[in-house]
C-alpha cells in the first residue's frame, strides 16, 4: 500500500519499489490492478490450477459404478480395488491415472476402499447352514481333550 502510495505521490516506479523491498516489476502489476479494480484487485488471488481429469458427470458415474460393484462376467472381478477402478477408468474415458488419484477420488466421493469380504456368485446359504450343523472331528470349532497334553508333560 505504502508503494502504491509513493506511485501515486508521483515517485518512479523503481524508486518506489526499491523503497519498500520488492521487485518494480511486481510494483508495476499492482499498479495496473489498482488502476483496473481499485483495492479489490490488490487482493489475493487463487490459482485456478489445471483442469480436473473427470468431469462433475463422470464422477458421478464413476460413484454409481462402485457403489453398485462389478458385474463378474464383464469385468472379470468380484469386488473393485484401485488397480480394476485404473482399467475401468482407462477403459470408459481415455484416462491413465495412477492408483493413488482412483483412492483419492474415492475419498472425495465419500467412499473408502474398505469392503466387506467378497461373495461367490454360486454360493448357496441352504447347503452353508447345513454344513454349520455338521460337526468334524479335528476342525477349527470341534474340541478336544486339553488335559491330555498336561498329562503327557508330568510323566
Amino acid at each position: 500500500m505504502l508503494a502504491l502510495a509513493m506511485v501515486i505521490e508521483g515517485r518512479s516506479r523503481r524508486e518506489a519499489a526499491a523503497l519498500n523491498g520488492m521487485d518494480r516489476q511486481t510494483l508495476s502489476d499492482w499498479v495496473r490492478r489498482y488502476n483496473a479494480e481499485g483495492m479489490v484487485g490488490l487482493k489475493s488471488r487463487k490459482s485456478p490450477g489445471r483442469t480436473p481429469y473427470l468431469t462433475e458427470a463422470q464422477k458421478a458415474e464413476l460413484r454409481r459404478l462402485v457403489i453398485e460393484g462389478p458385474d463378474p462376467v464383464v469385468h472379470k472381478v468380484v469386488r473393485w480395488r484401485c488397480v480394476d477402478l485404473r482399467a475401468e477408468v482407462a477403459r470408459r474415458w481415455k484416462i491413465e491415472v495412477h492408483e493413488a488419484t482412483i483412492a483419492a477420488w474415492l475419498n472425495e466421493l465419500s467412499l473408502t476402499r474398505l469392503q466387506p469380504r467378497p461373495v461367490h456368485p454360486k454360493k448357496d446359504a441352504a447347503v452353508e447352514e447345513a454344513f454349520k450343523k455338521i460337526r468334524q472331528p479335528g476342525a477349527r470349532g470341534a474340541r478336544r481333550n486339553p488335559g491330555r497334553h498336561a498329562i503327557a508333560k508330568i510323566r
